[in-house]
């Protein structure tokens, strides 16, 4: 079969209704032709190629359906306009951004941030459900829960309360993982640089309303297959988080513990001697003890400067020469912070964003400099090779002190002792950045090349035995995801 093209360059037929059938999507909404056509009966809304070809135009035979506007108890509303801050204490409200939860909802240790104005008529209320209206994740969907604490939610989602009467709030939450919704989504995204779902077009969508003891049941299975879900994917995760203490133990070192202070002296010949090194930092932030007695541990074993160790690429990538319609770009959130794996988005040349001009290639080391204590820092993988990335990373090209080996580089990058370093080096106040002079400055210990190579493997089990436990957990919710709706498609054959 021929490679499908884009839906821009599709065509519809209309063809009169018929017992025939012409053309159908597989259950993902997946593309199987270039060419198609669709019987007039079941054109509705839109004839664009894009909605007809991703299943915009597809309905559940043999079931009750429902729009979700008819399923509120309110109007759904778009959220609150107002600036994001950090946040002062635990118990400020939290500010719920798109940008904050993925598909599977807001990850463990997740750093919230709060509004400049909290406005009480953005204030969720238990299993509120949010859709992303805008992006390339627009159609992602989130449900509250009170256990995340007080919050409020940002202008690119839109609210809706669902009314539990005519359909519960979770079995709607759960139908939006359906492969229906997510082929109603794709179809919904008109071709544009962003991506948008307005508010009509969500109410519009239909599910099928069945009996709420069913829903019931249906979501008490889900529910149960989300929490093994989330079981295992913990497990991948505390593999993960092991590693830091399992290389900075190898060496020796250990990271100091926070001792609380906000008040604190630092002695006047030390402050002349920082000042030699670095005369504009004299803010109370660099100076915090804390990362002083971390660079003082590190000291004492052997160690580099990262300016020392590395070189740094500043290659260029200019969209005006390209000859291609599109490139592979990588952005920060394209770096799992977890496993530093690297993800790219396939982004027309017409489209390019004003960052993406880092021409990378195989074996590079991007280093975050915006917020770089959350440890986006990955290395570039073949599939990835003459991509572009942001200019908010800095690109590490090559290891000039061949005492260290790229492999050992990455994973100390990725520890703690270099996080808090970079975090000391960094300023600004919502998103802390680091300039890639400062990060040239940061302290890198050396270890032997016989621990060096037990640090690099050990990390290559873990990593691996992380990508089996992760595919048993999304196996496991597809096949859920799957029983769920398929039991809704049996309720409608048997009707």
């Amino acid at each position: 079969m021929r490679k499908p093209i884009a839906p821009s360059r599709s065509a519809v037929r209309v063809l009169p209704e018929g017992p025939e059938t012409f053309f159908r999507l597989s259950p993902a909404g997946q593309v199987k032709a270039q060419c198609f056509a669709v019987r007039r009966g079941e054109i509705k809304d839109r004839i664009d190629p894009k909605f007809v070809l991703y299943g915009g135009h597809q309905t559940l035979k043999g079931l009750t359906i429902a729009a979700l506007g008819n399923l509120v108890v309110s109007e759904p509303e778009y959220g609150s306009a107002k600036r994001a801050i950090p946040m002062k204490s635990p118990d400020d409200v939290k500010y719920i951004r798109i940008t904050d939860f993925g598909d599977d909802g807001i990850a463990p240790g997740h750093e919230f941030v709060t509004a400049e104005e909290i406005e009480n008529k953005y204030r969720l209320e238990e299993n509120d459900v949010l859709f992303a209206r805008s992006g390339a994740t627009a159609g992602k969907t989130f449900i509250y829960t009170k256990d995340i604490g007080p919050a409020i939610f940002a202008g690119y989602c839109i609210r809706f309360r669902f009314n539990p009467k005519k359909a519960l709030p979770w079995y709607v939450y759960f139908y939006t993982k359906t492969p229906r919704y997510q082929a109603w989504v794709r179809s919904m995204q008109r071709p544009a640089g962003q991506p948008n779902i307005n508010k009509e077009e969500f109410k519009s969508f239909t599910i099928p309303v069945v009996a709420p003891d069913l829903q019931a049941k249906l979501v008490e299975e889900l529910q149960a297959a989300r929490n093994a879900r989330y079981n295992k994917l913990a497990q991948a995760d505390a593999l993960i988080k092991g590693i830091d203490s399992f290389v900075l133990g190898e060496m020796g070192l250990e990271t100091p513990k926070p001792d609380g202070r906000a008040v604190f002296a630092v002695r006047l010949y030390e402050l002349k001697k920082r000042c030699e090194e670095n005369a504009t930092r004299l803010d109370p932030h660099y100076n915090t003890p804390n990362f002083w007695r971390l660079i003082r541990e590190i000291k004492e074993i052997q160690s580099e400067s990262l300016g020392k160790v590395a070189r740094f690429s500043d290659f260029q990538w200019n969209p005006g020469t390209c000859n291609s319609e599109f490139f592979q770009y990588i952005e920060i959130a394209g770096i799992d912070v977890l496993t530093g794996d690297i993800t790219a988005t396939t982004t027309p040349v017409a489209e390019a964003p004003s960052r993406a001009r880092m021409l990378i290639k195989t074996g590079d080391i991007l280093v975050s400099l915006t917020r770089p204590h959350r440890g986006a820092i990955g290395v570039v993988p073949k599939n990835l090779d003459a991509s572009v990335a942001s200019t908010g990373f800095a690109v590490i090209s090559e290891i000039k002190d061949k005492r260290f080996s790229p492999d050992y580089l990455l994973a100390i990058l990725r520890t703690s002792i270099c996080l808090q370093q970079m975090l000391q080096r960094s300023s600004g106040g919502n998103y802390p950045a680091i300039t890639e002079p400062e990060l040239k400055q940061i302290t890198v210990p050396l270890t032997n090349e016989n621990v060096q190579k037990r640090i690099v493997s050990e990390i290559a089990n873990r990593k691996e035995q992380v990508q089996r436990i992760r595919a048993e957990a999304a196996a496991l919710w597809a096949k859920a995801i799957e029983n769920f709706e398929g039991k809704l498609l049996f309720q409608g054959a048997k009707s």
